[in-house]
């Protein structure tokens, strides 16, 4: 090991090299710091390219650990000493914006897969080597899939940022740890004749979920709540809540906060749709249309159901989703070369990337179309 603090005043630290180059000032592996935080606690630090970045970062923890008031120390200290389960509890009780759904989502995340994993370590002995060695190990356990890994490192991600917020953490536990790649499972797209027998075949209040979802681009849940009153133009439709699986009742959207609604294209045959529906079977006193026999919101629960009896009578394929019609719209848009980004604000996508990976392989630019063109030109 070396180092070369002589530029540092007392207390403020130390960086070295822990590796065992005949030249280590001029070799390429980082630095490490080694210091005490303000609770007094010795912590350390790598990843440092230069002696300089590694001194700036020694400096601006001994000006804060100065600057600091003995009580924020002190809180700082305690939330420390918390338990990962004692900090996370508290943390989901403070996710006062989530919908139920996300929280439904957030919550086997933390019981499942964090808690019993890590729930026992203090808060403070996180650090990029601690979480690294969780995803290693929770990626090598049978049964885990690409999906729980995405959704429980983004849980761990979400509790650690907020205890490196407070102050609970020395520095940043998640610096230069990699994600876990998600790559979604090639979507099931329906075809139109699949489409068309589907919504000749179904009950009414199931051909209109077919009709809004593979039309517009809702989602099961939205669908669930169209609502007469939200085509705001003649072809615009407003999408402005969802409804509820567990309680049956309408929910603010997915990643939005009540209130907040996105405006998506209605095509001509959708809105007739929609108002023969109203027409025939009403709508109660808010304008929304479907209701079950007793009167009550329609959930997935019983959409799944009335999906494989309808799968069964139109010779649908095995495979085939409800889910599929959402991404037939999605086909629709992006083989018509309209621009991926409106596709994604009309899905409700959080996030254009998600859109891009679930996607990509429909756009007009596509790996396996760029192939086809390139080879008629090398055939030639």
């Amino acid at each position: 090991m070396v180092s070369n603090n002589s530029t540092l005043a007392r207390g403020m630290g130390s960086f070295f090299k822990t590796c065992n180059c005949a030249r280590p000032t001029k070799c390429p592996h980082d630095y490490t710091i080694r210091y005490r935080d303000a609770s007094g606690t010795q912590r350390e630090e790598s990843g440092y390219a230069n002696q300089d970045k590694a001194k700036n970062r020694l400096i601006a923890l001994y000006n804060e650990k100065r600057t600091t008031p003995a009580d924020v120390i002190d809180q700082r200290r305690e939330l420390g000493q918390q338990t990962f389960k004692e900090f996370a509890d508290d943390w989901f009780k403070a996710q006062r914006h989530l919908v139920d759904g996300s929280k439904r989502v957030v919550k086997p995340s933390l019981e499942i897969w964090l808690i019993p994993r890590i729930g026992s370590r203090r808060i403070n002995t996180f650090t990029p080597k601690v979480v690294e060695k969780f995803i290693q190990d929770l990626e090598r356990e049978e049964g885990v899939t690409d999906s729980i890994l995405s959704r429980s490192f983004t849980t761990l991600r979400s509790v650690l940022k907020s205890a490196e917020n407070q102050g609970a953490t020395a520095g940043n536990p998640l610096k230069g740890v990699v994600a876990p790649e998600y790559k979604p499972p090639r979507v099931i797209i329906p075809t139109r004749e699949e489409r068309k027998r589907a919504i000749a075949e179904a009950g009414d209040a199931l051909a209109l979920i077919i009709e809004v979802m593979s039309g517009c681009g809702l989602r099961t849940s939205e669908a669930c709540a169209v609502n007469i009153n939200n085509i705001v133009a003649d072809d615009v439709y407003r999408v402005t809540e969802q409804i509820d699986n567990k309680k049956r009742v309408p929910a603010p959207l997915k990643h939005r906060d009540e209130g907040d609604f996105r405006e998506v294209p209605l095509p001509a045959t959708v809105k007739a749709a929609i108002l023969a529906y109203a027409e025939k079977h009403g709508t109660d006193e808010k304008g929304y249309l479907i209701r079950t026999n007793r009167g009550n919101y329609m959930g997935s629960d019983t959409l799944s159901h009335q999906w494989l009896k309808l799968k069964k009578k139109a010779n649908l394929p095995e495979n085939l989703r409800l889910y599929s019609m959402r991404h037939f719209f999605a086909s629709n848009c992006l083989t018509k070369h309209i621009p991926i980004t409106d596709v994604a604000e009309w899905m409700g996508h959080k996030s254009i990337e998600v859109t891009f990976k679930v996607y990509r392989h429909l756009m007009p630019g596509s790996v396996s179309s760029a192939a086809k063109l390139l080879d008629m030109e090398l055939a030639a």
